[in-house]
C-alpha cells in the first residue's frame, strides 16, 4: 500500500472542488430529526436566550436618556435588578441550549455509526477487495468525530450567530436607518471572502481526511503484521513511511487553518471599521441633535453584536465546509450497495434442508478484475450426504467454488444450485445457516473461547458448546487455562498456536450442525497426532451430510466418495481415488509426489 499514491489522489480531488455544497449535510438531517423534541427544545432555549441577549440595549438606552438625573435614582434600581434577572434568565436559556445540542451531537453520531457500521458488515468481500480496512475504520471513527463537534457545537454556534445576527440587524434598523444603511453595505464584502475562502478550506479539509485515512489503513495493516515486521528488521523503514504520511496530512490540515486563518483576519477587518464608520457617523449625528447618546450606544451595541455574530459565522464556516466533507464520505460508504443483491421475492428453500449441491456450467471472475476467469465451465452434482473432495495445484480455483456456495460472490455465468434453488434466488440468511465453513486461514475473534465456537450458534448452551469442543479436542487445552472457557484471546488469538485456532474453528462447525459441512484444508495446522483425533471427529460429523473437502491429506480423499481435480479453474478429472490414480492424470501425479515426500506432506496447497 502506497501512502503517497493515495495521497497525491486527494489532492488531485482537492484541487478540482467547485464552490462550497452543503448538500452532502443533508446525509445528517433524518438522524437529527429523529429526535424532535429534543431539537424544539434546544430552539426554544436558543431563542430565549438570544432574546434575553438583544434585550440588554434597550435597558442601556433607557438609562443613558433617562436614568442620569437625581429624581430617577429609583430608574436606575429598577434597570439594574431588571437586568440581574435578564442575567439569569440567559445563563439558564444558554445551559439548557448547550446540553440538549451536545447530548443530540453524541446521538446523532452514535447513529450514524450503528447504520453505517450495519451497512459494511452487509457488504460482499467484493467490497473488501478493493477496499482498505483501515479506510473504512478511519470513515467510523475520524469522520464522525467531526460530525460530532458539528453536531453537538458548530451547528448550535451557527444558528445561534445566524439568529442574533438577524436579531441585532432588525433592532439596528429601528434604532437608526441612517446608520444601518451604512452597516448593511459592508455585508457583500463579507461574503466574497466567505464563499472564495470557504471553498478552499473545503477541498483542504477534504484532502487531510482523505490523507488521514490512508495513513490509518496502513497503520491497521501494520499493526496487524507487527511479528513479521519486527522478525524482518523492518519497524524503522514502516515507521519512517507512516511519519512521512502523517506529516503530509498535517501539512494539508495547515494549509487548511491558513485558509480558515485568513478568512477570519478578512471578516474581523470588515466588520470592525464598518463599526468604525458607524460609530463616526452617529457621533455627528449626536452632535447635531438627530440622534440621543442613548439611541447611538443602543445601535452600537446592537452592531457589536451582529459583527460578534459574523465572526462566529465566518470561523464556523469552516468547520461546517469540513463537517460536508466528512458528511459526504460517510454517505457515500453507507450508501454503499453490496454486489450480492438480496432477491426482493426470495424462492423458499426446502424443509428440511436436503443438503444437495450443483454447479452447472459455472463461469466466474473477481469482481477486481472480472476479465480474468477463476473458473470456466464447472459442472458437478452432490448428492444429499455424499462427501466430495476437491485437489489439484494451488490456485485452481478450490476455495474459489466454496465462495460460491456461500455466496460471497455471484457467478459470472452458469448457476450455483442449494437443494435445487439458485442460491441467488434464495434468502441470502437462510442459505448460509444451512452452510458450516472450516476455512483454511482460520479468524478468531478477541472474545472468550466459548463465544469463538458459539460465533454460528449464539444461543447455545454451555453444555453444547463443551460438547462440540470435545469432539474438535479443545476442552483439553482450555481445561488447561486459568479462566477456562471464559478465558479472552488476544486480537485475532494470537495467544493461541495455529493448531489450536484451528481446532476452534472445527468446533464451531460441529456446534452449528449445518446440513453442509465445508472443509477447506481443515487440518492443515494440527501435528500428526492432533490430526488422527480430528479426523475421526470430522469423519463422525460428515456422516448424514453433504460434505465438500479441500483435501490436502490423502487419507481424506482416499475416503471421499468422489474426487474433483480441478486445474486453471476447470474440473479435468473426476472419480474415486483408485479410479485416478490409475489414469495416470493430474491426481496420479499428485499421488505420487506425496508418496515420495516425508509423511504429512501436502497433497496439494491452495
Amino acid at each position: 500500500m502506497s501512502i503517497r499514491r493515495a495521497s497525491k489522489r486527494s489532492d488531485e480531488e482537492s484541487d478540482t472542488r467547485g464552490p462550497v455544497r452543503l448538500a452532502p449535510l443533508r446525509f445528517l438531517a433524518p438522524y437529527a430529526l429523529r429526535y424532535k423534541g429534543r431539537l424544539a427544545l434546544a430552539l426554544v432555549a436558543m431563542f430565549a436566550a438570544t432574546g434575553a441577549t438583544l434585550a440588554v440595549p434597550l435597558a442601556v438606552r433607557r438609562m443613558i436618556d433617562h436614568g442620569f438625573a437625581p429624581e430617577n435614582a429609583d430608574f436606575i434600581d429598577t434597570y439594574f435588578a431588571m437586568l440581574v434577572v435578564v442575567a439569569g434568565a440567559l445563563a439558564v436559556a444558554s445551559a439548557m441550549r448547550y446540553y440538549l445540542v451536545t447530548t443530540l451531537g453524541e446521538r446523532v453520531v452514535a447513529d450514524v455509526r450503528s447504520d453505517v457500521f450495519a451497512r459494511v458488515m452487509t457488504l460482499s468481500p467484493g467490497f473488501f477487495d478493493r477496499t482498505l480496512s483501515g479506510e473504512v475504520v478511519s470513515r467510523l471513527t475520524a469522520d464522525t468525530t467531526q460530525i460530532k463537534s458539528a453536531v453537538g457545537a458548530s451547528a448550535s454556534v451557527a444558528l445561534r450567530n445566524l439568529v442574533m445576527f438577524v436579531g441585532a440587524m432588525t433592532m439596528m434598523v429601528v434604532t437608526s436607518p441612517t446608520l444601518s444603511a451604512t452597516a448593511l453595505a459592508a455585508i457583500p464584502l463579507l461574503v466574497l471572502p466567505l464563499v472564495a475562502l470557504g471553498r478552499r478550506v473545503r477541498g483542504k479539509s477534504r484532502a487531510a481526511q482523505d490523507r488521514l485515512a490512508a495513513i490509518s489503513a496502513f497503520a491497521t495493516e501494520a499493526i496487524g503484521a507487527v511479528r513479521m515486521l519486527q522478525s524482518f528488521g523492518a519497524e524503522t523503514r514502516t515507521t519512517g513511511r507512516y511519519r512521512e504520511g502523517a506529516y503530509d496530512a498535517y501539512e494539508i490540515a495547515r494549509s487548511a487553518v491558513a485558509a480558515r486563518a485568513s478568512l477570519t483576519a478578512v471578516v474581523i477587518f470588515i466588520v470592525f471599521s464598518a463599526i468604525v464608520a458607524v460609530l463616526w457617523l452617529g457621533a455627528q449625528e449626536v452632535l447635531s441633535g438627530d440622534l440621543s447618546a442613548g439611541a447611538l450606544s443602543q445601535f452600537v451595541l446592537y452592531a457589536v453584536f451582529a459583527a460578534g455574530a459574523l465572526g462566529e459565522l465566518s470561523q464556523v464556516w469552516g468547520e461546517v465546509a469540513q463537517t460536508a466533507g466528512a458528511a459526504e464520505r460517510l454517505s457515500l460508504l453507507a450508501a454503499e450497495r453490496s454486489d450480492v443483491a438480496a432477491p426482493s421475492d426470495p424462492v423458499t428453500l426446502p424443509e428440511p434442508p436436503l443438503g444437495a449441491l450443483a454447479f452447472e456450467d459455472v463461469a466466474f471472475g473477481y469482481p477486481s478484475d472480472p476479465s480474468m476467469k477463476v473458473l470456466r465451465g464447472v459442472s458437478f452434482a452432490v448428492e444429499p450426504g455424499r462427501t466430495v473432495a476437491l485437489v489439484g495445484p494451488s490456485g485452481a480455483g478450490k476455495t474459489t467454488v466454496f465462495q460460491l456456495i456461500g455466496r460471497s460472490y455471484d457467478v459470472t455465468a452458469g448457476r450455483v444450485l442449494v437443494d435445487g434453488v439458485d442460491v441467488r434466488r434464495a434468502d441470502l440468511g437462510t442459505l448460509r445457516e444451512r452452510i458450516a465453513l472450516v476455512p483454511q486461514d482460520t479468524t478468531v475473534l478477541a472474545a472468550t473461547i466459548a463465544d469463538n465456537i458459539r460465533l454460528g450458534r449464539p444461543d447455545a448452551s454451555e453444555a453444547e458448546v463443551v460438547e462440540a469442543a470435545r469432539a474438535a479436542h479443545v476442552d483439553a487445552f482450555v481445561r488447561a487455562m486459568p479462566q477456562g472457557y471464559d478465558t479472552v484471546v488476544g486480537e485475532r488469538g494470537i495467544t493461541l498456536s495455529g493448531g489450536q485456532r484451528q481446532r476452534l474453528a472445527i468446533a464451531r462447525a460441529i456446534l452449528k450442525d449445518a446440513p453442509i459441512l465445508l472443509l477447506d484444508e481443515a487440518t492443515s495446522s494440527l501435528d500428526a497426532e492432533s490430526e488422527a483425533h480430528i479426523q475421526s471427529a470430522l469423519e463422525g460429523l460428515m456422516v448424514g451430510r453433504t460434505t465438500l473437502v479441500i483435501a490436502h491429506r490423502l487419507a481424506t480423499v482416499v475416503r471421499a466418495d468422489h474426487i474433483l481435480v480441478m486445474d486453471e479453474g476447470r474440473i479435468v478429472e473426476e472419480g474415486t481415488h483408485a479410479e485416478l490414480s490409475r489414469r495416470g492424470g493430474v491426481y496420479a501425479r499428485l499421488a505420487e509426489l506425496q508418496f515420495r515426500e516425508p509423511a504429512g506432506a501436502t497433497l496439494a496447497a491452495q
